[in-house]
């Protein structure tokens, strides 16, 4: 079988997209780690997959795959992908998108600038709905002698603030955190440096993927935290290694992201 795809990125955060509006995604024939390996396959964070909606009102059905093979609920950057992938495809004339996902649908706006506003929905806050095995709801907790937010942006996510994360060593202290216990579905761990009430640099370990260029959904959680506990402005550009997104959000509304997408090469390759 051929798979015939496209490569995207969102602030280097990059992924494949493949149009199954047939609904023909073979997903128990596809290798997705094999195809996600950079050396030996493709190479990708996430796999994209465009399906026919199931419920009226709704224009397309968008399903992730992690690189390791996981499903997941969300990912911000791949659904500014998305919805330049449909516009400039020619599977919709709309400006405007209704997209189902496994967390329900999202709303995105393609802007004249050929940037991506993404309709994020609300934070959850509590432990049963990030998921995370907290006896109580609590602006922040403590693991392993750390500081540390906690709540969902459609996917997990734990916050970290430090005052220099470019020199910071991430990797062992997010794969302590994921491996805590306390997150029975994984999490991404966002390490956030407070460079003024309206900017932000964040980097991000993600759950089945590692650190990213980019990560959405990191970015939101990250301001999401900051507004929450008065560090932040209503509205913040978060610098990532990749690149700006700026995000929206006040207490008891849903978030904002405005950032870019790519189109880098089509392909196929033979399963």
């Amino acid at each position: 079988m051929r798979l015939n795809f496209t490569k995207m990125h969102g602030l280097g955060n990059d992924f494949i997209v493949i149009n199954c509006l047939d609904n023909s995604f073979y997903e128990n024939l596809i290798n997705i780690p094999k195809l996600a390996n950079r050396h030996t396959g493709i190479g990708f964070d996430q796999l994209l997959i465009i399906e026919s909606p199931e419920r009226p009102g709704i224009d397309f059905k968008y399903r992730i795959f992690n690189a390791d093979g996981q499903e997941v609920q969300q990912c911000g950057n791949g659904a500014r992908c998305f919805a330049l992938y449909v516009f400039n495809k020619g599977l919709s004339d709309k400006k405007k998108l209704n997209v189902e996902t496994l967390n329900g649908h999202l709303e995105l706006t393609i802007n004249d600038s050929s940037s991506v506003t993404v309709n994020m929905g609300e934070p959850q806050f509590e432990p049963t709905k990030i998921p995370a095995n907290f006896d109580s709801q609590k602006k922040f907790y403590v693991i392993n002698k750390l500081q540390i937010g906690v709540l969902s942006m459609g996917n997990p996510h734990a916050v970290l603030v430090s005052d220099d994360i470019e020199n910071l060593q991430i990797e062992e202290k997010a794969k302590d955190i994921q491996n805590s216990g306390y997150f029975p579905e994984g999490v991404n761990v966002g390490f956030m440096q407070i460079n003024s009430p309206n900017k932000i640099s964040l980097r991000v370990y993600e759950r089945g993927v590692g650190e990213t260029q980019a990560c959405g959904t990191g970015a939101c959680a990250a301001v999401v935290y900051g507004v929450e506990n008065d560090l932040l402005d209503n509205n913040v550009s978060v610098s990532l290694p990749g690149g700006c997104l700026e995000i929206s959000y006040q207490r008891g509304s849903n978030v904002f992201m405005t950032g870019p997408a790519e189109f880098v090469f089509e392909g196929s390759i033979e399963l």
